[in-house]
């Protein structure tokens, strides 16, 4: 009896564990996705990074790590994603602050959205002034 309790228990085992990858052999194939028709140019913004390889131009990783410069960078940051009418480019700009400076680099897609972010860190307490370095998309 306890041979038979012992098999059953080692089948059920068997079962459960091997279940999950029965389903897999059930799934429709996956068509592959589309290809987008933009070209890499139009969405890769590499080039415009190309600054940040060389020791010149500071990164976000030559942040300050201040309390004070920590916090303004929050707020900044905080302040650009709640504005909803920026684009996704906007609201992934490169963001630096030392001792009030905020730092804004990154691509922009117009004239219009490149105010519209210095206006919004300009209203951010404790912003003392702004180093723009935001590039306008030109494609």
């Amino acid at each position: 009896m306890k041979s038979v309790s012992k098999s059953l228990k080692g089948v059920a085992l068997l079962f459960f564990i091997s279940t999950p990858f029965l389903s897999f052999a059930a799934d429709k194939p996956v068509a592959p996705m589309r290809s987008e028709t933009k070209s890499a140019s139009n969405v890769d913004n590499s080039e415009m990074n190309v600054r940040d390889k060389s020791n010149v131009t500071a990164t976000p990783q030559d942040q300050s790590n201040s309390a004070g410069d920590r916090k303004l960078l929050s707020l900044v940051r905080r302040n650009i994603v709640h504005e909803k009418s920026l684009s996704m480019s906007a609201h992934n700009i490169k963001i630096m602050t030392s001792d009030g400076v905020v730092t804004l680099r990154g691509p922009v897609k117009n004239k219009e959205e490149k105010v519209k972010l210095e206006k919004v860190t300009l209203d951010t307490p404790g912003v003392k002034s702004i180093d723009d370095q935001l590039d306008v998309k030109t494609n």
